[in-house]
């Protein structure tokens, strides 16, 4: 019976695997030419402030004194109305599949700046405030 239940339990783990790399919807590059997404699910806004969750895929990694980063997540706020952005959270991946974290960041008190011209930030900041 357990030889059975290996192959739909495999599929499922193919299915949920799938599902998660189709959550993120690609929405442009960075000046340097990395691949910027975004997770249409985590996207709300509320008073006027967009937030939602968005990935970099670096290629080639970076490299940094703590180890490679592959890819990044953040979790931040876009106000449209000034052009500016907070970012609640950030967490860098030397492989996102393993879930193998080299550095995370939590901002208590977030403070909105301005997104630098070609970067990650400046990409969702434009995907997500278009008019």
């Amino acid at each position: 019976m357990r030889i059975l239940m290996l192959p739909p339990l495999f599929l499922a783990a193919l299915s949920l695997s799938a599902h998660a790399q189709a959550r993120w919807k690609e929405i442009g590059k960075t000046s340097s030419g990395n691949s910027v997404f975004v997770d249409p699910r985590s996207i709300t806004t509320v008073n006027g402030i967009i937030t939602a969750r968005v990935r970099v895929k670096f290629d080639p990694p970076v490299q940094t004194p703590q180890g490679a980063w592959a890819t990044s997540q953040h979790l931040a706020m876009f106000d449209c109305a000034k052009s500016t952005i907070a970012v609640k959270e950030s967490v860098y991946y030397a492989n996102e599949k393993t879930n193998k974290v080299v550095e995370r960041k939590v901002n208590a008190l977030p403070g909105y700046g301005p997104a630098i011209k070609g970067s990650l930030s400046q990409v969702a900041l434009d995907y997500l405030c278009k008019k």
